[in-house]
């Protein structure tokens, strides 16, 4: 059967109302299993926020803080479900998680109709689908709710949180996700937050990786490494955010007329690659990346702009990315809004 919804007992407009949406924070009791080094910090903010708390950990001492500042232990997850009107789990792996919500004793055997939980984890689509499906033949929304922002971030309240299912759900409870972090989106259906989270850390770490090698190579020939940070962070990709090299051709599909043609990044690419070999770094992604930009020059590309070699994952992949000028635009106004804000 559908979730119930659960309406808001204060006025719209109420500052205590999430958005109009939402529950009165007295009204609101807020379960929080796993308490870990990022759980643990998170559910310090739910508390410090004012709500109502309810946590379970494998190690009750590692809720001996949040229970010195009032909250109150339950036995299990199912005994934390029978209290809360919104459930978060931080877990390590998706095995976890799958027990802590289905397992004997889990949250689903105590879950309310009309409660949320939302899974923080960074989980697998496959298992908080399932999740989603389960929960709502109890009455109750599974959302998935992966954050980024580390420990320090937990601490700070500086966090991203994506979530995907139920709008809905998230909207209505928005005000307990702003105490866990300051940066809640609700990116689509449920699994989409998910998919967010793992391209997020695969392309950080895939550039991690890059990294590693270009900056071994850097060393390796002689130059200091912090003169060699100093530099390149002054560069063309050191100035912009990773993700802001997707804006000008990439996301919109346009690679033409270039900013910097490919057949001049092949030159410099092939340049780098031909210096690793001559002081022996093995440079296993340069390489691949080398061959990718060759590939494209065959293409006949080398006076389309250099990433017109992201084309060559796209026909692998089946997709085509093109999106529409205006929709990007929107995207963009409130960032380019904040950077106006800043001080001269």
């Amino acid at each position: 059967m559908p979730p119930t919804r659960l309406a808001c007992t204060v006025p719209i407009g109420k500052s205590d109302c999430s958005d109009g949406e939402g529950m009165s924070k007295d009204n609101v009791t807020v379960g929080f299993v796993g308490l870990g080094t990022m759980g643990g910090r998170m559910a310090a903010n739910v508390q410090s926020a004012g709500f109502k708390l309810i946590v379970h950990d494998l190690h009750r001492q590692a809720a001996s803080h949040h229970l010195a500042d009032g909250a109150v232990w339950a036995a299990s997850p199912a005994a934390l479900a029978r209290q809360a009107d919104v459930i978060f789990t931080s877990l390590p792996e998706p095995s976890d998680v799958e027990a802590v919500a289905l397992g004997p004793d889990g949250l689903i055997a105590g879950i309310k109709p009309g409660a949320a939980y939302f899974d923080l984890s960074t989980n697998s689509p496959s298992v908080v689908k399932k999740l989603s499906a389960a929960f709502a033949e109890k009455g109750a929304h599974m959302l998935d709710a992966p954050v980024s922002g580390g420990p320090a971030g937990a601490a700070s309240r500086k966090l991203a949180i994506w979530v995907g299912g139920d709008e809905s759900a998230f909207k209505e409870h928005k005000a307990v996700l702003d105490a866990i972090g300051d940066n809640a989106a609700y990116i689509g259906p449920i699994g989409s937050a998910t998919v967010a989270k793992l391209v997020h850390n695969m392309s950080g770490y895939a550039i991690v990786c890059a990294l590693a090698e270009t900056f071994t190579m850097g060393v390796k020939a002689g130059i200091d490494p912090l003169a060699l940070w100093q530099a390149v962070r002054q560069g063309a990709a050191g100035r912009r955010f990773t993700f802001d090299a997707l804006i000008d051709q990439f996301l919109p599909g346009k690679y033409d007329p270039p900013a910097f043609a490919l057949k001049l990044a092949h030159k410099d690419v092939s340049l780098a690659n031909a210096l690793g070999r001559e002081l022996g770094v093995p440079m296993r992604m340069c390489n691949l990346t080398l061959a990718e930009m060759t590939e494209a020059l065959a293409r006949g590309w080398g006076g389309r702009d250099s990433r017109s070699v992201m084309l060559l994952q796209q026909e692998r992949a089946g997709v085509e990315i093109a999106v529409d000028p205006e929709r990007l635009r929107e995207a963009l106004a409130p960032a380019a809004s904040k950077e106006g804000a800043k001080p001269a």
